[in-house]
């Protein structure tokens, strides 16, 4: 087996990992057993996973609300995750971050955001510090569309571009801010946001993860170059520094997982359209088996492999201990 086809049969197996852990998200807040709210990440499984995949472990990442994918591609592990959602001390903040603020600073992840657009600047941060220290780190900012409504990333941009940080924003349009269509909050080209700034910019299909990968990794190389070299070269010539990447993708569920009678805001038929014709797992198994690079026997035991992992990380999660309530002021900063 060639190294490229143990890379999709991997991506493949994550893809599938982020999938049954959102569904079983799901099933945990419909039976009253997770606290608060979660939003999951079903559909766009391609675009954290291709984009992960073109990181070092030691890179960084900045997520979002909707970060479970992001968290998950970057190498966190099941159990921890499910624990922190549920509140748990073996969870990845101890329990007290939640779905929207899950960290895991071993893999490189600097956290998830619950403010849309708010780790611009802290992906924007990191990128300057590799910089500056000579680490030879990227960093990946994953963000929706519906943050290009925020002034905060357009100065993280400014900041990147003048200086030449190596850093890749990652925009997820999933069409929806929430529950509006991105053609009636968004004006005017999302490319043309960061292409204003000088940004190199470019655009994919983000529901294929072959593609997401191809064109993460020509990004990630171009941002490691700027990474190299420690010099903060106002407007300076060369193709390396920052890049934005706009993905094009869906969510096949609602905002969050109360979101659940959608039809005010989009048809039943987009979203069948968009699982029976362009799920991203899906897309990568008939690719595989249709190029005779692996069988469906081949996928059936990944399948099985994951369902188990998923499975038991649920029931691990489920029978671990909350905190101590003497811990409720450990980890706080102020």
């Amino acid at each position: 087996m060639s190294h490229d086809v143990e890379q999709y049969l991997s991506m493949y197996q994550q893809m599938l990992t982020i999938r049954l852990f959102e569904e079983h998200v799901n099933e945990l807040y419909q039976s009253a057993k997770m606290p608060g709210l979660a939003h999951l990440y079903s559909g766009e499984e391609a675009v954290a996973v291709g984009v992960c995949a073109a990181l070092r472990h030691d890179d960084y990442i900045t997520s979002t609300h909707r970060g479970h994918g992001h968290c998950l591609a970057k190498g966190a592990r099941v159990d921890k995750m499910f624990a922190e959602l549920l509140g748990k001390e073996a969870g990845y903040c101890h329990g007290k971050g939640g779905s929207m603020h899950i960290a895991d600073m071993d893999s490189g992840n600097l956290g998830a955001n619950a403010i849309v657009g708010g780790s611009a600047a802290i992906a924007t941060g990191a990128a300057f510090s590799s910089k500056r220290l000579g680490q030879n780190r990227v960093a990946v900012c994953f963000f929706g569309e519906g943050a290009l409504g925020q002034g905060l990333v357009y100065e993280a941009m400014n900041m990147a571009q003048l200086w030449k940080l190596p850093v890749v924003y990652v925009c997820e349009n999933n069409l929806y801010n929430e529950y509006t269509h991105h053609s009636e909050s968004t004006a005017g080209s999302m490319r043309a946001r960061a292409e204003a700034f000088g940004i190199h910019t470019e655009e994919v299909d983000g529901q294929d993860v072959r593609a997401v990968f191809e064109t993460a990794k020509r990004l990630v190389e171009r941002a490691r170059r700027a990474a190299q070299n420690p010099k903060l070269i106002p407007n300076g010539d060369g193709d390396f520094g920052p890049a934005f990447l706009l993905c094009h993708t869906y969510r096949y569920y609602g905002h969050h997982v109360g979101d659940v009678n959608r039809s005010y805001y989009r048809a039943k038929e987009e979203e069948l359209a968009w699982r029976d014709g362009r799920d991203p797992i899906r897309l990568l198994a008939d690719w595989l088996i249709n190029e005779h690079l692996t069988d469906a026997q081949v996928l059936e035991q990944i399948e099985h492999d994951v369902t188990a992992e998923v499975n038991a990380a649920v029931e691990f999660a489920l029978n671990a201990p909350f905190p101590q309530p003497q811990e409720v002021l450990e980890d706080v900063y102020a």
